[in-house]
């Protein structure tokens, strides 16, 4: 891979020869595949071949790279393609707040697609309210998409701008920060990354996520933790702004645990030695990533205040269409893995003979994909126009991701 020189050489000097030299032999290699399973949904189910994500409890590593679009299961929300590094957020959540806490009201900020937001549901208290927001109104779209198929009632999808949240006051008891940032970790993954970069893009990033940070650091309550995390290499949006929201905003860096043997590095300025944590390609198994854990004023628990009912008023909300409609539902009915591919395409499909008029959501494997009005001699697809499958290619045999777990008696 042709990375910029400008790169090559602030990341070398950054790094050091040799991690910098484990980073760009790891980068002109084949990345690694992960998936992350939904518990809610997995019950009695394995991954046909792979090996766990050790910071992750539901993340897996697939041995290659399947073709995601044809699998049913995925479009049913049971598992989420994620890169492992980003599955950290997992072990920060479990590490940082007790299970048995009482529910929290929590924001993730710059959601979009939904990899953080559903990894958050898995791991917070019974309870706890998600508020996934994307200031992008068509990124937010997709973002609605995954949180539906996830299957999350605990979860609204918003569309606003840090600031828009200030009205409400101090409402979250945590926000997860996946700010936007200049995606030097997206390089293995998109080369057009590669290409885009720029020490002018750097600092422009950096600037925002500042703004970011300090436009939404009023709505956290005091005591409140913030995860702050970028995708990106550099000290300048990372251990750089870290420091600022420790010097202006009185922000604690907490420390998480790990294990030697994952392999996650530290910080890399010498001016700041509090704890944050760097997934690097060539060392951790991912991609690159950056996260840090804030607790708000130095508090040592979060101050309980007005709940997210009383103050949750002035959302914007986005509609978020259920693709099981199981609400409207008279059955549901099993189908093939030829006959789910074709109801994911938007194509009107022939139920059994005798199975139930009306609205019925159709399943594979016994995993609802959504909802067909059936007249009998067909039933015509009310799967929503813009979650369809796209390609006109199809595989003709099924390949499963997962399976159901082997029993032997």
């Amino acid at each position: 891979m042709q990375l910029p020189e400008a790169f090559n050489r602030y990341t070398r000097q950054m790094m050091g020869e040799q991690m910098f030299a484990k980073l760009t032999a790891a980068l002109n290699e084949v990345p690694p595949v992960s998936i992350r399973l939904n518990p809610k949904k997995t019950v009695g189910m394995v991954v046909a071949e792979g090996s766990r994500v050790p910071w992750c409890n539901e993340g897996y590593y697939l041995v290659q790279r399947p073709q995601f679009t044809f699998d049913p299961l995925l479009h049913s929300g049971c598992y989420y393609v994620q890169e492992a590094s980003s599955m950290f957020i997992t072990h920060v959540l479990r590490s940082l707040i007790p299970q048995d806490s009482a529910p929290l009201s929590v924001l993730d900020l710059c959601a979009a697609p939904g990899g953080k937001s559903t990894a958050a549901l898995t791991a917070l208290p019974a309870g706890s309210k998600l508020i996934s927001n994307e200031p992008m109104r068509q990124r937010a779209k997709v973002l609605g998409e995954n949180i539906a198929k996830w299957g999350a009632d605990n979860c609204t999808v918003t569309s606003m701008f840090p600031k828009e949240f200030q009205a409400m006051g101090e409402l979250f008891d945590v926000v997860i920060a996946d700010v936007p940032c200049s995606g030097e970790g997206m390089f293995r993954k998109d080369p057009k990354a590669a290409d885009e970069w720029s020490t002018d893009n750097v600092e422009r990033c950096r600037k925002l996520q500042r703004v970011i940070v300090a436009d939404i650091w009023p709505c956290l309550k005091r005591g409140g933790l913030m995860v702050y995390s970028t995708c990106t290499y550099n000290t300048r949006e990372n251990e750089e702004n870290v420091g600022w929201i420790t010097a202006s905003l009185g922000a604690e860096l907490l420390q998480v645990p790990t294990q030697q043997e994952w392999q996650i590095k530290g910080s890399l300025l010498d001016t700041l030695q509090g704890p944050v944590y760097r997934f690097i390609p060539g060392m951790t198994k991912g991609e690159g990533l950056f996260m840090a854990a804030m607790r708000k004023d130095g508090g040592d628990t979060i101050e309980k205040g007005v709940g997210m009912k009383e103050k949750g008023g002035g959302l914007k909300v986005v509609d978020v269409q259920a693709s099981t409609a199981q609400a409207e539902s008279v059955a549901t009915e099993d189908i093939s893995y030829t006959q789910a591919l074709s109801y994911l395409r938007g194509e009107a499909i022939v139920l059994r003979p005798d199975a139930p008029r009306g609205i019925v959501t159709v399943a594979f494997q016994g995993h609802p994909l959504g909802p067909v009005k059936n007249i009998g001699t067909r039933a015509n697809n009310l799967y929503p126009k813009e979650w369809r499958i796209k390609t006109t290619h199809m595989p003709d045999t099924y390949s499963p991701i997962l399976k159901p777990i082997t029993r032997y008696t």
